[in-house]
Order: C-alpha cells, then sequence, then structure tokens
C-alpha cells in the first residue's frame, strides 16, 4: 500500500468501517480499491467508508468508491455508505457523481445505520471439512428458501452450494463459512475457506461423488460465479436468478 495513505478495516459487526487517512489521488486509489474489494470479498453486511481523514488530491480519483459501490450492489449484494463530515469533505463529494450515486452522511454512526438498515437478508453458516459438510448446506439452503419463499430455487441452490462446499472438502481441507443472501433478482451462495488456491472446474469429475461433478455444475447453473483472495484463503460464489 502506498505510505501516503493508510486504510484501517474495523469489523462493527454486523457492519465494517474502513477509515482512510492520507492523500486520494489517481495512484493511492489503486491502494483503496484493494482494500475495499479485499473487505467485499469477507462479505459483510454493509460496509461504511470513513472519509474524515482524507485529502482528496485529485477527485478524479473519487471514482474508486463508485466503482466499489456498483461491485458491492452486484456481489455480494452490500451496501456502501460513505462518511465526510462537513463542511470540507462533503464540498466536494457534491460536486463530483460519486456523491449522487451513493449515500453520503456526515456521521459514521448515521452512516452505519443506514447501511445496516439497507443490509439483504443473510443466513451464514461455521463448517468443518467433514463428510457432513454437503448434507448440512443443504439444509441451510432449504430454510433459506423457505423462509424467503422461493422454494423453486432450493433445488439448484442447494446442487450449486453443495459443489462449494464438496470442493473445500475434498481439496482446500479447511473450515468454510458459507453464505447465502438474498437480494433481488438474485439469490448469492458463497463459500469462504481457508486455502489460497484458485477453484477451478475439475478436469475429471467423479460424477458418483456427492458434490464430485466439479465446479462446471456451478457454471451450468449459475447466471454467473467467481472467486475472489479473502484474507489468507478465498471466497467462491455462484449467483442464481431469483424472479
Amino acid at each position: 500500500m502506498s505510505t501516503r495513505i493508510s486504510c484501517e478495516v474495523r469489523d462493527e459487526s454486523p457492519v465494517a468501517v474502513v477509515r482512510l487517512t492520507g492523500e486520494l489521488d489517481v495512484d493511492t486509489m489503486r491502494s483503496v480499491h484493494t482494500v475495499l474489494e479485499r473487505c467485499l470479498a469477507a462479505q459483510p453486511d454493509a460496509l461504511v467508508v470513513d472519509l474524515g481523514r482524507l485529502d482528496v488530491a485529485d477527485p478524479l480519483a473519487l471514482s474508486v468508491f463508485a466503482a466499489a459501490a456498483r461491485r458491492a450492489a452486484d456481489w455480494p449484494a452490500v451496501p456502501l455508505v460513505l462518511c465526510a463530515p462537513p463542511p470540507a469533505a462533503a464540498s466536494w463529494l457534491n460536486e463530483m457523481t460519486v456523491g449522487r450515486e451513493l449515500p453520503v452522511r456526515p456521521d459514521c454512526a448515521e452512516a452505519a445505520a443506514l447501511a445496516g438498515a439497507a443490509a439483504a437478508p443473510r443466513l451464514r453458516e461455521r463448517l468443518e471439512p467433514v463428510a457432513g459438510a454437503c448434507r448440512r448446506a443443504r439444509e441451510l439452503v432449504t430454510d433459506g428458501c423457505r423462509r424467503w419463499n422461493i422454494p423453486e430455487l432450493a433445488g439448484p441452490a442447494a446442487l450449486v452450494l453443495t459443489e462449494l462446499v464438496g470442493n473445500v472438502v475434498r481439496h482446500a481441507g479447511t473450515p468454510m463459512q458459507v453464505t447465502l443472501t438474498l437480494r433481488r433478482p438474485y439469490l448469492r451462495v458463497a463459500v469462504l475457506d481457508g486455502s489460497p488456491a484458485d477453484a477451478r472446474p475439475a478436469a475429471a469429475p467423479d460424477l458418483r461423488a456427492e458434490g464430485g461433478r466439479g465446479l462446471m455444475l456451478v457454471r451450468e447453473l449459475s447466471q454467473r460465479w467467481g472467486s475472489a483472495p479473502a484474507g489468507t484463503g478465498k471466497v467462491v460464489w455462484a449467483m442464481l436468478p431469483a424472479n
């Protein structure tokens, strides 16, 4: 990270807060982008970015926040709110497109409350890399689809999540966090594990094994899927249409 800017990340569950200190320009915005991406990969319920100690050297660099908000709205469906105390910070935000593309509040407590209120329904569970993990993942999907009145997605979402969980059991072998998120028009499923190894479709999947058909099935049943670094490991996610 550039020495001209620092990013402090605080977990104030269920909201994550990123406090930026230093100078923002087209060079340091790359560091900010990296931190925001990693925060989103951890799938907080909401994200607040505190700009109170930020000096904006180049207003064009503010586009990093609008880009992060668009990414967050798509996956992992996390509302992002900026905290920009008046008068100085608010003045340049009001002049820029970013001030019209995502919410800006003068107080971080107010920003956190707004972000938390906009959070999408989520279910989370921590699973161990054992044989019963796939069964528990299916039960979680069934429960979520029943709660959210989308029973038609229980079957395909369970298949997708079983593949993601089975991949962790067979290859990563680490504890994992399973997350289901509903923000229409998509149901999002994601598995965060402790291995940085890329998730790739199996060259010769074992069709007889539970969750043994590899990520090819995930690709076939999902609108989109992907993976991103998260902490010391990664998160693999998929989005299924939920009309």
